[in-house]
């Protein structure tokens, strides 16, 4: 996979691998989350980190976004106390602020706001601080917020509308965004199923009431819709999946490609995730980056409804996959700066 820099480099402090992923700079700097994760080896932290930057340059380029692609990720070798997270994040911030602004760092899978004010203290190339000292903090709920959005395009092409009410939804991982999107659809009248690998995570769905499953069994629950919202990696090949429509956060939902195309042969509608998890970026961006109001920023997220439904509508005219059009409207700003763009109500101040 094509990538324009990585960087692997051990911490001074921690003595923890720490990695920068700069997929891609063609649309401006690259922009990524900072995923704190145990490895079993130096290598699959490698090799996640390129995907997940190459995830990012996609997700970037379908939503307008004027960035490229990247992604940060501490190997860790088990759970570090707060002393050594502190060390680690510090060494990471030292790690990003040797590419003097190539690469803009996130909360990711693992972080949150807190550590961002860390990696701050080193490097002003950080996003989502807490809201108390001048950042948007957790973009979870924009994130939900884009995923609803292309659900309504993905339901309206499935079901003929885009109403949840009496529809089975089953969500994998009770994450931050995936309790977000819970209580949204059951708002509206769903019926929701969720699975999570964490025993706190379920007692928190318990005390809302919500019906749970076991993991291994998500795939094959006979269900509306499949909403991945914790792990990538979860359909290969050989997967059955019971539900007609899958749209959620999760990144690298697929362990390949031609994955989507086997999902669509069986008359499931997968949404590409990196057009479903726009959302958090998307908002981020247009909050920190270009000013934007809270309601600007939101108004732009749920624009990633009508992103969905142009690739749906392609997708159907022409006889191809969601991932094969997303892609190629991907490929179209990459290569021309072509391409639907998000209106900005706003001219993008310099990057620092």
């Amino acid at each position: 996979m094509s990538v324009q820099e990585l960087v692997v480099r051990r911490g001074r402090r921690s003595g923890v691998t720490t990695m920068v992923a700069v997929h891609s700079s063609t649309l401006g700097p690259a922009v990524g989350g900072c995923r704190f994760k145990v490895y079993p080896r130096v290598h699959d932290a490698i090799d996640d980190v390129l995907r997940l930057s190459a995830a990012m340059t996609r997700k970037c380029a379908v939503a307008g976004l004027d960035f490229g692609g990247g992604k940060s990720v501490v190997a860790l070798d088990g759970v570090p106390s707060p002393e050594q997270r502190r060390e680690i994040l510090l060494d990471h911030a030292d790690l990003i602020a040797s590419l003097d602004g190539a690469y803009l760092v996130g909360p990711d899978v693992g972080t949150g706001p807190a550590d961002m004010l860390v990696l701050r203290e080193r490097t002003p190339h950080v996003f989502c601080l807490p809201e108390e000292h001048g950042g948007t903090g957790s973009s979870s709920g924009p994130t939900a917020v884009g995923v609803l959005a292309a659900l309504r395009a993905g339901a309206r092409a499935v079901f003929g509308d885009d109403g949840m009410k009496g529809r089975k939804v089953v969500i994998s991982g009770y994450g931050s965004v995936g309790a977000h999107l819970a209580a949204n659809l059951v708002e509206q009248g769903a019926e929701v199923v969720v699975s999570d690998v964490d025993e706190r995570r379920l007692a928190a769905a318990r005390e809302q009431g919500l019906a749970l499953v076991q993991p291994e069994k998500v795939p094959g629950i006979e269900a509306d819709v499949l909403i991945p919202a914790a792990v990538g990696g979860v359909f290969g090949p050989g997967t059955e999946v019971a539900a007609p429509l899958v749209v959620g956060p999760a990144n690298n939902q697929l362990t390949d490609d031609t994955v989507a195309e086997a999902l669509a042969a069986r008359g499931v509608l997968w949404i590409p995730d990196f057009v479903a998890s726009a959302g958090g970026v998307v908002y981020t961006l247009g909050r920190e980056k270009e000013s934007l109001t809270h309601a600007e920023a939101l108004n732009r997220v749920e624009a990633l409804e009508k992103t969905t439904q142009g690739i749906l509508d392609a997708a159907s005219a022409n006889g191809t996959t969601p991932l094969a059009e997303a892609d190629a409207l991907a490929e179209a700003r990459l290569t021309s700066g072509a391409g639907p763009r998000t209106p900005s109500p706003r001219e993008p101040r310099t990057v620092a």
